[in-house]
């Protein structure tokens, strides 16, 4: 009987071949345009993420200001004119070596790197141009922000050991006419000045970094703070998976006693409008795909309508109910197939010729790739709607009364 059914299934087919053809292509462009879309989407959010990650650790961890308390114990039962302000205290982190270690002993850490961040004024003659420049271990920054890879003139291993380098921003070297080699002046808040020689030039996708961010050996950064060597401002760690940075946050915090931020806490809007981007894309291409299931469905509610008196004869001479939904179940899952097929293809496709679009800047190709997760989403989502799409219709064909259709 059940090959019975899949021929009866697979006549309705050839003989309805334009709705037939229609029906496919609505999950074709449904499937194809579902896989593509959450591809680009997965692309657009690694190249944000990787763009984030250049300039933001996962996590940092830091000294909080504290906040004064009132005097009386018991104010609540006192009037008192009270004015909370910051308590004066050194911004550094006590101990950072120890805690760095007590870091590394989390399975989940897979980088840390200390660091000091200070506002400083470039000179050039009578020319000041303010900025910050950022105290590093070269090697372990590096690792975790892949600081090499923006350099564009000079070497970035010469700031390593060398407490008299600098690798300043493209912009700050335009601004400053300056080049390899070159020495430039650089003021820091407690008043000191250092003369440093210029031994790197790096460009990032932020042009207002570009114009102010620098680099030096942390050792370069406590002396321009008139600081020991144990002087820490930031450890920034990385985590092996970022998504989960705020919850290993907290438990960063809770081990070392100091405040910490995760990537996500630090870049709320951006992540909200990231949020708003996958809420957008995830709707439309799951709503293609739901048109497209609509498509089968009224096809097939269609074949209903038209062959109500060969289901009817069918049931007659011994065809059961089930027997009726697997024929309309296989018509729904053959055009299903069909379409998913074709739409796979047309996704690899575009996906083929899109990888070879050059965007420029930072990017370079456009950011997409064969998201073999997307394409197995894709097949699973486009399966239960077809399914549902025929599953319908050929329910309501089981429930056919013969006898009430011949009277008609």
């Amino acid at each position: 009987m059940h090959n019975i059914n899949t021929d009866i299934a697979f006549t309705y087919l050839r003989t309805g071949k334009k709705m037939t053809m229609i029906a496919m292509l609505g999950v074709l462009l449904g499937m194809s345009l579902y896989i593509f879309m959450n591809s680009m989407l997965v692309g657009f959010d690694r190249v944000s993420n990787n763009t984030i990650f250049k300039n933001s650790p996962h996590i940092r961890i830091f000294k909080d200001d504290i906040i004064s308390q009132p005097l009386h114990p018991d104010h609540q039962m006192i009037d008192m004119i009270v004015n909370p302000q910051i308590v004066p205290s050194g911004d550094g982190i006590s101990n950072p070596d120890e805690i760095i270690e007590i870091i590394k002993k989390e399975d989940f850490v897979t980088a840390v790197s200390p660091q000091i961040t200070t506002t400083v004024f470039y000179n050039i003659g009578k020319l000041q141009v303010p900025g910050t420049v950022t105290g590093i271990r070269p090697e372990e920054a590096d690792k975790m922000f892949d600081i090499k890879s923006n350099i564009i003139e000079g070497n970035y291993d010469h700031l390593q050991n060398n407490v008299n380098a600098i690798a300043i921003g493209k912009g700050i070297a335009k601004n400053l006419s300056l080049g390899i080699d070159d020495n430039i002046n650089i003021t820091s808040s407690k008043g000191i000045s250092r003369n440093l020689k210029v031994v790197a030039i790096f460009k990032t996708n932020n042009s207002v970094l570009d114009k102010t961010k620098s680099y030096i050996n942390i050792t370069a950064a406590q002396q321009l703070l008139s600081q020991s060597n144990s002087y820490i401002t930031d450890i920034n760690v990385s985590v092996s998976n970022p998504e989960d940075a705020t919850a290993k946050s907290r438990t960063l915090s809770t081990l070392t006693g100091y405040a910490s931020e995760s990537w996500l806490e630090a870049n709320e809007s951006i992540m909200a409008a990231f949020r708003m981007r996958r809420l957008v894309i995830t709707f439309v291409s799951l709503t293609i795909l739901i048109v497209a299931g609509f498509g089968i469905y009224n096809i097939l509610n269609m074949t209903v309508t038209q062959k109500i008196n060969d289901i009817a004869i069918l049931k007659a001479i011994g065809f059961k109910g089930r027997d009726v939904v697997r024929i309309f179940l296989s018509q729904a899952m053959a055009i299903g197939f069909m379409g998913m097929t074709g739409g796979i293809m047309l996704a690899a496709l575009f996906i083929f010729l899109l990888q070879r679009v050059y965007i420029g800047g930072d990017i370079g190709y456009f950011p997409i790739g064969y998201e073999l997760s997307k394409f197995l989403q894709g097949i699973l989502v486009g399966g239960i709607i077809t399914f549902f799409a025929g599953y319908l219709p050929a329910r309501k064909a089981a429930h056919v009364d013969p006898i009430s259709i011949f009277r008609k």
